[in-house]
């Protein structure tokens, strides 16, 4: 049982970093373990030896893995985010055949490394560049398709940041205001005494602990209480991840130093919701789903209770996933309509503390960044920042280059500080490429 809430704990770990998944595995490389090519869930019924259930933890074992995450909504219970009547934003394209053979070294590398070859080594599922609004450059791999819902894990909270910011810039949330001024519920709990602006920028000293090879852990008992992991036989704790939110005791003091928590994300999820009256389901797809011009609809993870996972339980398609990021680059614009107030797009690009993220010391890979509503913030001299979710998931977003970098992986890691090396410096040296321009 132990080793099954490791891995369901995993699928539900929205962290930017963290231990390895599946390390008891032999590790195959992308082209060994491409999913089209191992025939997972093929046939009626699939036999036993291609079969992915989520109640023996095999939807989150590598290489099934590589199918799971573009297949997500099979395993949970889910809520649609509709794309309603607004017409298809259509990208022009002007692809260049130049970019895969484009060159960069690794972080601590010594050796050039193809952008190319750089799909294979972070295990892509599908990745679509945009430069000046139009494709340069889309690649789907594996099972994954234009119209794959594929998981985004914590490109999630990304969203529910930016929904908490738009607030903030209309001047219906109060980010100086307690967390428990809009959730009383929280009075007895770790999060009391907390702000709200802690909680969007992961300073609040909160005892949770992350780490997903611990089966004690609390990202597990999260897990369990959403119904995002399988549960032990006898389960008697919190049902929900609502329920779950007060049991969280205190470990430091609040805006100390940032420390990466996914608690904090469902917990702002209801502080949206409290502070508008209406469910984060809805807002996602008022705000976004409805007026982006999306491809596809798009779906959410939900608990029993319906509260969606607002941590990292958004499954979208990739080419909507970039429509999201151009419209941030464009200042929250689109099709003359002001989406995302431009104040909260600044405050997003202007990024967060970076002394109080430094102290944390986790992400090696990450020097001179900050965290800033759910958002990563490079600080680098083009302005990059990023929405990043477990195993790869990323929208890179290069102001100075107008690029928008989309992508969907299943790196048998979870950890993004593994998967750094061979994707921030490719981002980058696509962003000088794409700059000359």
């Amino acid at each position: 049982m132990a080793r099954k809430a490791v891995i369901a704990a995993a699928a539900l770990a929205v962290s930017a970093s963290g231990g390895q998944a599946q390390n008891d595995q032999k590790r195959l490389d992308a082209e060994a373990s491409d999913p089209a090519k191992l025939g997972w869930m093929e046939g009626t019924p699939p036999p036993a030896d291609k079969l992915i259930r989520f109640e023996d933890g095999s939807y989150f074992s590598f290489p099934r893995t590589r199918w799971s995450f573009s297949n997500w909504r099979q395993f949970f219970p889910s809520q649609p985010l509709h794309r309603g009547a607004t017409p298809v934003h259509v990208f022009p394209r002007a692809e260049r055949q130049d970019i895969d053979m484009l060159t960069f070294t690794p972080l601590g590398g010594d050796k050039p490394m193809s952008w190319k070859d750089a799909l294979g080594a972070n295990y892509t599922d599908a990745i679509v560049v945009l430069h000046k609004g139009r494709i340069v450059y889309e690649r789907y791999l594996g099972v994954t398709r234009p119209d794959s819902q594929h998981i985004a894990f914590s490109v999630t909270k990304s969203f529910i940041g930016t929904l908490a910011a738009s607030l903030a810039a209309e001047g219906r949330l109060d980010p100086e205001k307690l967390v428990t001024d809009y959730v009383p519920e929280l009075a007895n709990s770790g999060f009391a005494g907390a702000t709200v602006r802690q909680v969007m920028d992961m300073t609040t000293g909160i005892a949770f602990d992350e780490t997903y090879t611990n089966p004690n852990a609390d990202i597990i008992r999260h897990a369990r209480a959403g119904r995002a992991a399988p549960r032990p036989a006898g389960y008697d704790g919190p049902d929900g991840f609502l329920a779950f939110l007060p049991t969280i005791g205190k470990q430091g003091e609040h805006g100390e130093r940032f420390t990466y928590r996914s608690a904090n994300s469902d917990t702002l999820g209801w502080i949206v919701t409290r502070a508008t009256g209406v469910p984060v389901r809805d807002q996602l797809e008022q705000r976004f789903w409805s007026r982006l011009g999306m491809e596809q609809d798009a779906a959410i993870v939900v608990d029993a209770q319906g509260t969606p996972f607002a941590a990292g339980g958004l499954m979208l398609s990739l080419r909507d996933m970039a429509r999201f990021g151009e419209m941030m680059r464009l200042g929250g614009k689109w099709h003359g309509a002001q989406i995302v107030p431009a104040a909260a797009v600044a405050d997003v690009v202007k990024g967060g503390d970076k002394a109080g993220f430094a102290k944390n010391g986790a992400y090696p890979t990450l020097s001179g960044w900050s965290y800033r509503n759910q958002w990563w913030v490079s600080h680098n001299d083009h302005g990059a920042y990023m929405a990043r979710g477990i195993h790869g998931q990323a929208i890179y977003i290069d102001p100075k280059a107008e690029m928008v970098i989309a992508r969907f992986s299943s790196h048998p890691v979870a950890g993004n500080v593994t998967i750094d090396p061979t994707s921030i410096p490719a981002y980058e040296a696509l962003g000088r490429f794409l700059a000359r321009d």
